[in-house]
């Protein structure tokens, strides 16, 4: 009995080695690969994943547009809405994230595995919020449009937003399951899992919106529909992806027990990127109310720079992201060569991505604008727009990229403080002066302004955390 129990032990204890050493395999590379090769192979499937993100959410406003002006202008009144729930989702998958690469950079794996299940406690907890949120989807519609606005866009906008808020757990789980592939360095999944995605969207979309192949003429209805069955796919996908490559994290119901200081600890990183990114839903809703005073039009506008913009934006998300477990791991291997040539790679990258960004919206604005139907007078307004807005691309990609290493090196409230300061404390005040002194047109030169002040706040925080951080890391 005593040998037999013996045998057992050395069993579980060869078992734990080897699952061990296959983890230390895996995730080791972050500290060993050289950083420029490491960071585009870490970031092109983030970027390219992002890339197909932003066409998934382009899709909709295409065929709405095709469909009615009013069914597009309902989706743009949605989007701040929708950006809240992103915030929680994303804001909570990149805190469980970056505390994941730490652990593993230090070695720590039975940590790591518990920051990885108490994420999705903490999904359910999000989830709960949202879904009561769609129960008051009438009252939110009236909250954000104006006086003005016709019964047609509320009743669209209504049905969009309760259904993607009664299913908005699956936005949340697909960004869990995409930041545990992005923190063990599996990046190219969360590009299966994006891309599958958006073709599911772009086919049944024109399907659900214009009743083809004999379904039902279901217009904003149809798109949201499509939209979070597209959102469901990814989560399938992005469970099965984990549970047969990521060796890392072996996920388990079992497993999933709630324990506090994990959840406390996921959240004093995921809350400033909350922060930060429910700081633009609040800007976006802010900035809809000023325009709404000119025009429904307007507003319409407003929404298609944005989904013009994520094109250009959401591919330096991906380097952002995929640079954070690489800064992170470094740090907690104490590698300061290594990350600190992360940091200055991913900068230049951020920026010259941006700089071509605003001279495509420069060359062709008229062509991008034609992509949503436009009438010619939402045409006319589009392109002094799009000129205006998109030359703060460049100052918001060294914002971005820096706020990168903020997060990872656990200063993720200097990233909200910016954000704080481009999106709420400059942005809003400005585009409500300039529309008083120069009308709609003048509203959009409060994006650049912006853009100025987070790019000398992001030095300032730079020069801080060579100081306190950096200074001290041994050099190697």
């Amino acid at each position: 009995m005593e040998d037999n129990r013996e045998l057992k032990e050395k069993e579980t204890e060869t078992a734990e080695a080897e699952e061990k050493a296959v983890k230390k395999r895996d995730s080791d590379r972050l500290g060993t690969e050289p950083v420029h090769q490491l960071l585009l192979k870490m970031s092109a499937p983030l970027m390219v994943s992002m890339f197909v993100m932003a066409l998934y959410n382009i899709v909709d406003s295409i065929f709405l547009g095709m469909y009615s002006t009013d069914a597009l202008t309902a989706v743009s009144y949605c989007f701040p809405f929708q950006n809240l729930n992103a915030a929680f989702g994303i804001g909570t998958a990149v805190g469980m994230s970056a505390l994941l690469s730490r652990y593993l950079g230090a070695k720590d794996y039975d940590r790591a595995d518990k920051v990885a299940h108490n994420g999705f406690i903490l999904v359910a907890i999000n989830y709960s919020i949202f879904f009561a949120g769609g129960c008051f989807a009438p009252q939110i519609m009236s909250l954000m449009t104006s006086d003005n606005t016709n019964a047609q866009i509320i009743a669209d906008g209504t049905i969009y937003l309760r259904i993607t808020q009664w299913l908005s757990f699956a936005p949340m789980i697909q960004s869990m399951f995409e930041r545990l592939l992005q923190g063990t360095g599996k990046t190219k999944y969360i590009f299966y899992m994006q891309l599958a995605g958006t073709l599911f969207n772009a086919a049944v979309d024109p399907i659900l919106i214009f009743g083809l192949l004999g379904m039902p003429r279901m217009g904003a209805k149809g798109a949201a529909i499509a939209t979070v069955f597209g959102q469901l796919l990814g989560c399938v996908l992005g469970h099965l992806f984990n549970r047969h490559f990521n060796k890392e994290v072996a996920l388990s119901l079992h497993k999933i027990r709630p324990h506090w200081q994990t959840m406390k600890d996921i959240y004093r990183i995921g809350i400033p990127s909350i922060v930060l990114q429910s700081v633009g839903a609040l800007m976006n809703f802010s900035i809809n109310k000023i325009l709404a005073g000119f025009s429904d039009l307007a507003v319409t506008t407003f929404g298609v720079y944005f989904k013009l913009q994520s094109f250009v934006f959401m591919p330096i998300f991906g380097m952002n992201n995929g640079s954070v477990p690489i800064i992170a791991y470094n740090y907690g291997a104490d590698r300061k060569d290594r990350l600190e040539q992360t940091m200055s790679l991913g900068v230049r990258y951020g920026v010259g991505v941006m700089a071509v960004g605003t001279l495509i919206f420069w060359l062709f604005p008229e062509q991008l604008m034609s992509l949503f139907s436009a009438p010619p007078e939402m045409v006319k307004m589009g392109v002094v727009a799009l000129h205006i807005m998109s030359l703060n691309f460049p100052f918001a990609g060294y914002a971005i990229m820096r706020g990168a290493a903020f997060q990872a090196l656990g200063k993720s409230v200097y990233s909200m403080n910016i954000s704080l300061v481009r999106q709420l404390l400059i942005i809003i005040p400005c585009s409500y002066i300039y529309a008083k002194i120069g009308g709609v047109n003048m509203v959009w030169w409060a994006f650049p302004t912006a853009e100025i002040a987070g790019v000398a706040m992001s030095v300032f925080y730079t020069f801080k955390i060579r100081k306190e951080i950096l200074s001290k890391m041994t050099p190697r």
